[in-house]
């Protein structure tokens, strides 16, 4: 009975180990305005100073909002007025070479200046809309999808 408790809680362990590790931080909000968001597992909440940011998060400004994203690898991503954002792939293993910034607008403006993923391999580092996919080159540029 006692070995039975100590297999379960051991399991039980490991599976949210699993699941922290599956949930792995691709960067922070460094700046903000009220009226910036991020929209998780189909929940909008504000988007606050120091807040996480994963793969799979949407970034949301309204009218009059912004936001400025920085990732590990340090590209700084920045959101104008009425944008719509996520990052669809992000791996920065690059000991491993395992690198990797997929990304998807699809309204809205985003500066992006890139980090060490752009510079190691930049056929690695790729921006979706609603137009066509944008391979990134150089160091920074400015995008703007209209509705």
């Amino acid at each position: 009975m006692f070995q039975t408790k100590i297999a379960g809680l051991l399991l039980l362990w490991l599976l949210t180990l699993s699941s922290a590790q599956g949930e792995e931080v691709l960067g922070y909000i460094k700046t903000t305005t009220p009226n910036a968001f991020l929209v998780i597992d189909s929940k909008t909440r504000p988007a606050d100073v120091g807040s996480p940011v994963y793969a799979g998060n949407v970034i949301k400004t309204d009218a009059t909002g912004s936001l400025g994203l920085t990732l590990k690898d340090n590209t700084v991503l920045s959101f104008g007025p009425d944008t719509e954002f996520e990052i669809t792939g992000y791996f920065y293993e690059p000991g491993d070479d395992k690198l990797k910034l997929d990304m998807k607008l699809l309204k809205g403006t985003l500066h992006y200046i890139s980090g060490v993923i752009a510079k190691l391999k930049p056929d690695a580092v790729k921006l979706n809309t609603p137009a066509g996919i944008i391979g990134v080159r150089g160091t920074h540029f400015v995008v703007k999808v209209e509705e």
